[in-house]
């Protein structure tokens, strides 16, 4: 049985769900102090120090949901440097245009219609309605990809989505045939009040189409890097069921995709009509004991061997004298390279395709990050793959490079060289 400090135990035991809002957590993993994961550092910040933050995570004995126990003011998660720009993966952009593409074809949706996306990032997934003359909205608080998202023709709002601002657009006469919410419920502080504002925001006849990372996958693969301070929530079925029916809310279908390391598409109505895929996925969860604690037991354990294969595999690629780089500035990578002790003497730097995140620093390891092309002019022997969510994608990217004989490192769900 692990032995976790006690100053992490006392924490679970005093801590409110942010779901039930029963008191009495279990702990699962602590991470240590963190700095925020898309915290990137420019170069005239390296004479500051990165604030760090606990990064602890537990379950809740009472709806089953995972959740860390820091809450960081989303304030300062995302400002305006917020440096996540969804249009520079080409694997999501055509995720999300099948998404959308799908969502016309079975709701009918046409000019008279409206789509309603929370955290609409920088129109990435909504200028596919736009395109068909569908009317949309989106809703996001982080400036830069709110500017970009309007410059293409993609009406947004640069606020925060709560349950009194859905309460203002309804009194307005907005209500939405379609509400979309990708890799947001997770994100949020208020989780009940976010439901709520869905809710209110929804036609009678409308539907919800919500996806969240799914904590099996993160249990099952050790995805432990996609714990971050943004991330409040990882969800069950289990959890997700319990949360919405609280609000009225149904759980009718869901689709399991492979994008993010294993993710759910949920799919919210009035009124309850559940498919065979619900049911179906309930009962799994209660079969492999995915609603109760011992299936998190030796996630800790898990998540420590990761660590040390990974120092072991990379000190012995440093010593024999091999060069090492990464390749993507992603959220996930701040938080393996700062848990594993991997800073700018064991890797060089990091390449990403994101022009808003080159020139500067990932935070608390301080590795510079530059664009992909220089991997073919220092041609470093070895690059890991830190956003490994997307490893077909990069690899069929950086065929060039391969062929110059370097070789990549993908370290989830076990370190492996390819």
């Amino acid at each position: 049985m692990i032995e976790y400090q006690r100053e992490f135990v006392d924490k679970c035991c005093s801590g409110l769900c942010r779901s039930c809002q029963k008191q009495g957590l279990m702990p699962v993993l602590d991470l240590g102090p963190m700095p925020l994961s898309d915290g990137l550092v420019s170069k005239t910040q390296l004479d500051h120090v990165d604030r760090k933050y606990p990064l602890e995570l537990a379950y809740c004995p009472n709806c089953s949901l995972v959740q860390i126990l820091e809450t960081v003011p989303p304030e300062m998660l995302f400002c305006d440097d917020y440096p996540y720009y969804s249009s520079f993966s080409d694997a999501l952009l055509s995720h999300s245009r099948e998404n959308a593409m799908n969502l016309i074809d079975r709701r009918g949706l046409n000019g008279e219609s409206l789509v309603i996306e929370l955290a609409s990032n920088d129109g990435y997934l909504l200028k596919n309605f736009v395109e068909k003359g569908i009317p949309v909205l989106g809703i996001d608080p982080a400036q830069g990809p709110a500017k970009e998202a309007e410059a293409i023709g993609v009406p947004t709002m640069c606020t925060f989505f709560t349950r009194d601002l859905a309460r203002k657009l309804r009194s307005q006469g907005n209500r939405a045939d379609v509400i979309i919410a990708n890799n947001v419920l997770a994100h949020v502080a208020d989780t009940n009040g976010f439901v709520q504002g869905i809710k209110l925001l929804l036609k009678d006849d409308g539907v919800a189409v919500i996806e969240v990372p799914y904590v099996r996958d993160l249990v099952d693969h050790c995805e432990f890097d996609t714990i971050y301070h943004e991330h409040l929530c990882y969800f069950s079925v289990t959890a997700l069921d319990r949360l919405f029916r609280r609000h009225d809310l149904y759980l009718n279908d869901i689709e399991k995709l492979s994008i993010h390391g294993g993710s759910l598409r949920l799919y919210l109505e009035h009124r309850e009509s559940p498919k065979s895929s619900v049911r179906s996925m309930l009962e799994e969860e209660a079969r492999e004991q995915i609603d109760q604690y011992p299936y998190y037991e030796n996630f800790h354990q898990s998540v420590q061997t990761i660590r040390s294969q990974m120092r072991q595999m990379l000190s012995g690629l440093k010593a024999s004298g091999k060069t090492i780089a990464a390749y993507g500035a992603a959220a996930k990578g701040t938080i393996m390279l700062n848990y594993i002790g991997a800073d700018s003497e064991l890797i060089n730097f990091v390449v990403d395709r994101n022009i808003h995140k080159q020139g500067k620093y990932l935070p608390g390891v301080r590795i510079p990050i530059f664009e992909p092309e220089r991997l073919m002019r220092d041609k470093p022997d070895y690059v890991v793959i830190l956003p490994w969510n997307f490893k077909d994608e990069i690899l069929s990217q950086q065929t060039s490079y391969r062929m110059t004989g370097g070789k990549f490192i993908i370290p989830i769900p076990s370190p492996a060289i390819v």
